[in-house]
């Protein structure tokens, strides 16, 4: 049976695409990879020697998407404290920090507020849902002190992919 063996991409319709392609490549580092003639659309990836776009900016005044979050994966938790700063410094409004047991992820709106989340994943199987708050200013061992306190929930406790917090193994590699 065909199914559906990961995301492709997606889109959004933009209204200031210039400004969207500025936060998109600048802000979080994604490279344009090709542009339709007048930038009617832009198309931009976080792999681009392997995947020729993650996302396609569409130019359009008057529609909106409304996608609930696009979510981005940070490579590491220094990372994921350099781009909440970029994040910051753009100007853009940023909703919450958490701990997700699973990852800690900073959700905002981007320039035209649609809401976004990059996350960088701690390595960790939590039940889900689970949002506690942090602050990324803490230290990178106080941080790391939430996922192993992490507290049991349905009578189980985390149980880490692999030996290093932070390195996400397939779940089937797990030892659970």
């Amino acid at each position: 049976m065909a199914k559906v063996s990961g995301l492709g991409h997606f889109g959004i319709f933009v209204r200031d695409m210039p400004k969207m392609v500025d936060f998109y490549s600048g802000v979080l580092g994604l490279t344009v990879t090709d542009r339709g003639p007048d930038d009617r659309i832009v198309f931009l990836s976080g792999h681009p020697e392997t995947e020729h776009h993650e996302i396609a900016l569409a130019k359009s005044p008057d529609q909106k998407t409304d996608a609930g979050q696009v979510s981005f994966h940070i490579d590491s938790l220094a990372d994921l404290k350099d781009m909440h700063r970029k994040i910051a410094e753009s100007g853009c409004e940023i909703d919450r920090v958490v701990n997700h047991g699973i990852a800690f992820g900073c959700y905002f709106r981007d320039p035209e507020d649609n809401r976004v989340e990059v996350y960088w994943s701690t390595g960790v199987d939590y039940p889900q849902p689970y949002a506690d708050p942090i602050d990324l200013s803490e230290s990178d061992e106080t941080l790391m002190k939430l996922i192993e306190d992490l507290p049991a929930r349905s009578g189980t406790g985390p149980h880490y992919y692999g030996k290093d917090v932070g390195k996400r193994l397939p779940r089937e590699a797990a030892k659970v």
